[in-house]
């Protein structure tokens, strides 16, 4: 066989191969094989839930970009910031996550649960008598009537009591995420 006839043999395989491709591209597809349009009719989901949604999920990284997209529509409010802190502590950013739930903790629309997760922050970094006091203002500001609060006012009342006998080592706690923006903090086992 020549170098002519191995080259036209190729091109006749290669054309019936791409006979059997669907003629239509890549929006022909009506099997759902791709990913569908974005329908610029509709109103956009809100950033902020947005945010929450990818935090539920464990998508710490893209909560951080939703809820910067929705400070720049709707501002840094406090359930921004909270927002912003709770998927910085997703991440162990907790120095990050410090500041913000401080300024979150600032505004006047601050609800218990920021300051909940400004506890949990302080917890973390080993500064229970400070935790102790934010996990009591949230539990005043919540009327006791939140389990969640009470308990992680329950172990930093504990740790600050035991703190005395505790070893640095023994300091090994595991948040567990209760609701869109709370968290408990429990004993590592």
């Amino acid at each position: 066989m020549n170098s002519a006839t191995k080259a036209a043999l190729v091109a006749a395989v290669l054309a019936s191969g791409l006979a059997a491709c669907s003629s239509g591209g890549l929006s022909a597809s009506s099997d759902g094989v791709y990913a569908p349009g974005v329908d610029t009719r509709k109103q956009a989901v809100d950033g902020v839930e947005v945010g929450h949604r990818l935090i539920a999920a464990g998508e710490f990284e893209l909560a951080i970009k939703a809820f910067t997209r929705a400070a720049l529509e709707n501002g840094m409010d406090a359930e921004v910031l909270s927002g912003l802190g709770t998927a910085n502590l997703g991440l162990g950013r907790l120095g990050q996550a410090e500041n913000l739930l401080r300024r979150a903790v600032a505004e006047p629309d601050a609800w218990p649960e920021i300051y909940n997760n400004l506890g949990v922050v302080l917890m973390e970094r080993g500064k229970t008598a400070e935790a102790e006091q934010i996990f009591r203002k949230a539990y005043a500001l919540d009327d006791g009537e939140s389990t969640l609060i009470r308990d992680n006012l329950r172990l930093a009342l504990a740790k600050s009591e035991n703190s005395v006998t505790v070893e640095p080592e023994n300091n090994n706690y595991k948040l567990v995420r209760r609701g869109s923006s709370d968290y408990l903090i429990r004993p590592a086992s």
